[in-house]
Order: structure tokens, then sequence, then C-alpha cells
């Protein structure tokens, strides 16, 4: 199988199986992503992690092999289906992490910039290189990267296509932190820290924060006085608050 989907306790985890081609994505491992974020959103678990198999890379980008030779027409309809593929964990109800234990290029990390957190072991290198070949990112790269790090920090990624390291990673955003060990173990214990709290309201805050992005404050303003307004509609924010008075800890029931 080149793509696995496991349950971890709570968690789905799915894991790119494709080492001996250092995870490279091909139109069969893009369509199995694309099911198994779909099984995932349906498996009643509380957050979705990618990670690459094999340890030395999470996704070393498309398979050059396969792009060789194709129409016009084929490139854009196979950018169509990454980025449609990769805009599911957008709307997933559940956030999504990225475990990027190794290289995470091109298309690799434009899956991992999908994922609403990235997490990297010491190893990881990331990078945008298509402009070595004469190609830009197409599978959202050039419109994720800089909402994550910046305009400018992004254009000389692309721009240069140069491998950055997981401590420039850290420093600049792109990676929220560096862990050791195993990453799928260090992408759940990072995820129970927002996992805990109510699954609804969770999907609240991205929502809010992910349209900052699109709109002007005025509008921001008024999408979050509305996402706000519909939190307050949750039985959770009456036990949030209640456990707050009565100085214990609050059991949410995602509702």
């Amino acid at each position: 199988m080149i793509l696995e989907l496991t349950r971890r306790d709570e968690f789905s985890v799915i894991t790119l199986n494709r080492p001996e081609a250092l995870n490279a994505l091909n139109t069969e491992m893009i369509a199995d992503i694309a099911a198994a974020i779909d099984e995932a959103a349906k498996a009643g678990t509380r957050a979705l992690l990618f990670t690459g198999a094999g340890g030395k890379a999470f996704c070393a980008g498309a398979d050059i092999k396969e792009l060789l030779g194709r129409s016009v027409i084929e490139s854009k309809r196979f950018a169509a289906l990454g980025q449609r593929v990769f805009a599911k964990l957008d709307t997933l109800p559940i956030p999504s992490v990225a475990a990027i234990n190794g290289y995470a290029f091109g298309g690799g990390l434009e899956l991992a910039l999908a994922c609403t957190f990235r997490i990297a072991t010491p190893n990881a290198k990331m990078g945008l290189p298509e402009i070595k070949l004469a190609a830009i990112p197409g599978y959202g790269g050039t419109q994720r990267l800089p909402r994550v790090i910046g305009e400018a920090r992004a254009l000389e990624m692309i721009m240069t296509g140069r491998t950055v390291a997981a401590e420039e990673a850290e420093r600049i955003g792109l990676v929220s932190r560096i862990v050791e060990g195993d990453a799928v173990a260090a992408g759940m214990a990072f995820a129970r820290e927002f996992t805990k709290y109510s699954l609804p309201v969770l999907a609240l805050a991205r929502e809010a924060v992910m349209r900052a992005g699109d709109t002007p404050i005025s509008e921001g303003l008024k999408i979050e006085a509305d996402l706000n307004t519909l939190a307050f509609q949750t039985e959770d924010v009456q036990e949030g608050m209640s456990a707050f008075i009565e100085k214990r800890e609050a059991k949410f029931k995602d509702a």
C-alpha cells in the first residue's frame, strides 16, 4: 500500500508509504490522500496527522517521471486535482498536523502547508524547488506559503528554490516547533494541547483566522463577531464558563 490510514488513540494518522521514492506524490497517492481525508472526517477522531514512511522523507514532492510529457490540459488537470485534494483540509471538521520527518519538498511541503499546523524533526529540510525545473508550485504553494511566513520570505523561497532547515523553518514560522524522537508521537502530544477543547469551537476559531487573510479587517471583524456569537450558542461554552467559576476542569461534549 502506498498510503496507510490508521487509528492511534484519539487520532487518525495518514502515512505516505513510498519510502523507495522518498514518498513522492503520484496520481494514485493523491487519490488515496483524498479518500483517506474523507474517511478521517467520518472516523470520530480528534485530529488528523500526516507523516512519511521510512524516516528519510515526509514527501519529496511530485513524481517527476510522471510529469514528463504531459500536455497543457493534462498539466492543468493534475494541478487542479492536487489543489482540490489538499483544500479538503481547509474544511475538515478536525484540525490537521503535518509531522515532517525528513525531506518536504515541492508537493510535499504544499501538503504540509495545507495542514492546520506543522512540526518538524531536527533533520527536516523543506523547500519549493520547482523553479530549478523552470516550473512553479502548482498545489497551492504560491498561495499558502505567503500566508504562513509572509510575502517577502515566500517569494525568496520560491524564486530561489532554496532549502530551509528545521531551525530556520521554526524561526520564520513555517513550523510551530522542532520535536525529538518519533514524529507521530510528538505530533500527537502537540495535538493534545488543543484537542482537549471543544472541537466545534476549535473549528470556529480556525475559520475566523483563515478568513482573516482574504478579507479587509472591517469585514474580518464582522466575521469574528458572527463566529463568536455562534460559539456562545454551544453547550460547551456554558460548561467552560461554569467550570471556570466553580474552579474545576471543564468536561466538553463537542456540542
